[in-house]
């Protein structure tokens, strides 16, 4: 009895661990390239909004272009649940995918999260689950242990690629762990409004990021969001949602002043890209928005973005910056293609 008694205790304690340590499985053995930061970035590839239960055919077109890093936009899988568990299996079968598991052979991967890898639609810092999701975004990432990122709150991190001269400073922000609740209208075409004193970044991730741009002696600085900066015509989620951290957020890149900065942003299911001018800095400040790798809008429509530059891309698609570092100065121009590599976009930006 006494030997029956011992089973079953162990059984359940081993149960209760296992209940505790919910992570992306991986069936095949690791692929994924170890981040080495003193590789040159000469293409850079990037996108969001990715349904790991729709076709997964994009990412055989990104591996063609031979990317030195793929950046997460966001919406990197639609987990949209208070289960972890369930959350953990929807990163296991993308990270498992053939096609996924050769971009991570090929190319170093980093990312960030929105809402439905955070873990739900327009979710921000009253979120529940937000510290297990965060866990698994990680680990999806093949973040290190003792990475300093797993040891505070958020996932905003910063990375630096290549040698003096030819350095690119890539600024991971967390626009979903600390950020302040909206208001929607009711009915048909519903409409965020404006949180005035809201805050998107939160006190803690401000100062890391005055201080990283600061800081920066990169000759590219990336900023990357899960969702829309510098366009705050359109009735979804954006930054303009939040007029004092937007305005905030110019005024800390007049501060500080980064060099050729470039901003990243994903959720939109289109792509585009938009250029503001802001006083102080030497360059106007872009912005190019990939999504989305699975899925896009219903049917087309016009959209205004009075910062838009070129056209609006209504197809599935990925973006790319390629870098050409053999004069004084990089030369940058920014891609957006889709299905069968197709082109829709090209611009020099820098």
């Amino acid at each position: 009895m006494k030997k029956i008694h011992l089973f079953i205790f162990g059984f359940l304690f081993v149960l209760a661990a296992s209940a505790q340590d919910i992570k992306v499985n991986e069936k095949f053995a690791n692929t994924a390239r170890k981040l080495d930061t003193k590789n040159t970035l000469q293409t850079i590839a990037f996108g969001s909004c990715n349904n790991q239960g729709k076709n997964q055919e994009m990412w055989k077109h990104v591996v063609v272009n031979k990317p030195d890093l793929w950046i997460w936009l966001g919406d990197n899988i639609y987990a949209d649940t208070k289960n972890p568990q369930v959350m953990a299996d929807k990163y296991s079968l993308l990270k498992n995918n053939l096609d996924y598991r050769r971009l991570l052979a090929c190319a170093q991967v980093i990312g960030t999260w929105d809402d439905h890898d955070f873990g739900w639609n327009d979710a921000g810092k009253e979120f529940g689950m937000k510290n297990q999701s965060k866990r698994l975004l990680l680990d999806f990432l093949d973040v290190p242990k003792n990475a300093s990122v797993r040891n505070r709150e958020g996932v905003y991190q910063s990375f630096v690629f290549g040698e003096n001269g030819k350095k690119v400073k890539i600024i991971l922000l967390d626009t979903r762990y600390f950020r302040d609740s909206v208001e929607r209208t009711s009915g048909k075409n519903q409409k965020y409004l404006e949180n005035k004193e809201g805050d998107v970044l939160g006190e803690k991730q401000w100062a890391w990021l005055e201080k990283e741009l600061k800081n920066s002696d990169a000759q590219i600085n990336i900023i990357a969001s899960g969702y829309q900066i510098i366009a705050k015509e359109h009735r979804f989620e954006k930054w303009g949602n939040f007029p004092k951290a937007r305005k905030r957020l110019f005024q800390l890149l007049q501060k500080t002043k980064p060099t050729m900065p470039i901003l990243m942003s994903g959720d939109r299911h289109m792509a585009e890209l938009s250029r503001t001018t802001l006083k102080g800095l030497e360059n106007p400040l872009f912005e190019i928005t990939s999504s989305g790798l699975t899925h896009t809008w219903k049917k087309k429509r016009k959209e205004p973005n009075q910062y838009r530059v070129g056209g609006l891309v209504i197809e599935k698609n990925f973006g790319m910056l390629k870098i050409d570092w053999s004069g004084k100065t990089p030369k940058v121009s920014v891609e957006v293609r889709g299905l069968k590599n197709q082109l829709f976009l090209n611009e020099e930006i820098f």
